[in-house]
């Protein structure tokens, strides 16, 4: 019998009700006007709220806000304000479905940190949706600060904040070494906010609403919700809205499961057991990916078909991505593959310690965690396959991987 998904008992903040974008009047009709206040009353409101990043690193929003805002005091330059709905995460889809249900909602968020840190030029980048949100866009006549939308190339880096400010300013979609960081130099040289769009949106909700109401989901030390996008075979991934706190097991059902993938591609496998005992957590939910791979499946393939992918995505302008990623790649494919194994695991360990902390971005990083935690997740596997046998009975792929790679 296939799995199916637990029933959320849950009233959604973010997407609208329905499958189609909401018109300005309807999103007017519930969640009210933006206010904007002056710009300190909303950054000591986001303060309170607790608010942080949903694009993966869950950093303070308040603190990068105020960042931006004293770099634009410092140089002299009005700040630029991006929001990042590029997406480049292969499984995760909470960006792309926030952004085509609640469009208005981010475009307030976008309105409201701009009118926050004082920016003077405003963009909305993605790879797909640039036609729903130029339309959605044309309603907004009265915003204070037109808002461009800058169409991405499809790349896993290029949501990346250096490589969108470089986009942005007309180069190529490629991360660099950030001295100083984007806060202080991005688009034009100027102080740049980058901000997922899926934090935009809960700080249009903080702006309205104050950060007392914002803190009545989720738990006092991680208040506020999350997207996230679930995927249980046999199934169309699925995004939902769920409180920092709630268990993992509530989401997806873990009954069948050998392990969960938690937070992406550049996220770690947890055996079930392990997962059924979490809760969602910004510390370590990154993309918002949360899947259960069942224990018919090889997680060693899985891991190795991303690590294809992830190698052949890195911008290749530096060691650890030319040279360590592609390496890694080819070796844990050996490991997939029922077979004399030689020195694999201890080379995979070696060239992991590298890469790690030597790239351009943290690409390398990302990759390194989801290898070593394949290697502890799926050691019984790899000892299977070491004597030329794989426990897997069915070989149809779980996670999402372009078809270029």
């Amino acid at each position: 019998m296939t799995a199916t998904f637990p029933d959320l008992y849950m009233s959604p903040r973010l997407l609208a009700p329905g499958t189609t974008p909401a018109d300005l009047p309807t999103h007017h009709q519930r969640y009210g006007p933006l206010p904007y206040g002056d710009p300190e009353s909303v950054l000591r409101a986001v303060a309170e709220s607790g608010l942080t990043g949903h694009g993966g690193a869950a950093f303070p929003t308040y603190r990068k806000l105020v960042a931006v805002a004293e770099a634009g005091r410092r140089g002299g330059r009005a700040p630029v304000v991006v929001a990042n709905g590029a997406e480049g995460e292969p499984a995760s889809r909470k960006d792309r479905t926030l952004l085509h249900r609640s469009p208005h909602l981010v475009l307030d968020g976008l309105q409201a940190a701009a009118h926050a840190v004082g920016a003077g030029e405003a963009y909305i980048a993605v790879e797909d949706g640039a036609t729903w949100l130029e339309s959605a866009l044309a309603q907004r006549p009265a915003d204070p600060l037109p808002v461009k939308v800058v169409r991405l190339p499809k790349s896993f880096l290029s949501g990346q904040a250096s490589a969108l400010a470089q986009y942005v300013s007309g180069g190529a979609a490629r991360p660099t070494h950030q001295r100083p960081p984007v806060r202080e130099r991005g688009v034009h040289r100027a102080p740049t906010l980058v901000q997922n769009v899926e934090t935009l949106a809960h700080l249009a909700l903080v702006a309205r609403y104050g950060a007392d109401w914002y803190r009545t989901a989720g738990t006092s030390t991680q208040p506020g919700s999350a997207l996230c996008t679930l995927h249980v075979a046999g199934h169309e991934p699925r995004v939902v809205e769920a409180p920092y706190g709630l268990p993992i097991a509530r989401l997806l059902p873990l009954e069948g499961a050998s392990a969960v993938l938690v937070g992406g591609y550049h996220g770690t496998w947890i055996p079930a057991p392990e997962a059924a005992q979490l809760t969602v957590d910004a510390t370590y939910l990154g993309a918002g990916v949360l899947a259960a791979l069942p224990a018919d499946r090889c997680g060693l393939t899985e891991t190795g078909r991303v690590l294809r992918y992830l190698a052949l995505q890195s911008a290749g302008q530096c060691g650890p991505c030319l040279n360590g990623l592609p390496r890694i790649a080819t070796a844990f494919h050996t490991l997939a593959t029922p077979g004399p194994q030689g020195t694999v695991r201890t080379d995979l360990a070696r060239w992991s310690g590298l890469v790690e902390g030597r790239g351009a971005c943290h690409h390398p990083d990302g990759t390194v965690r989801l290898v070593r935690s394949a290697l502890t997740t799926f050691a019984a596997e790899a000892d299977a396959h070491a004597h030329g046998h794989c426990t897997a009975t069915d070989h149809t792929p779980l996670l999402p991987v372009p078809q270029e790679a």
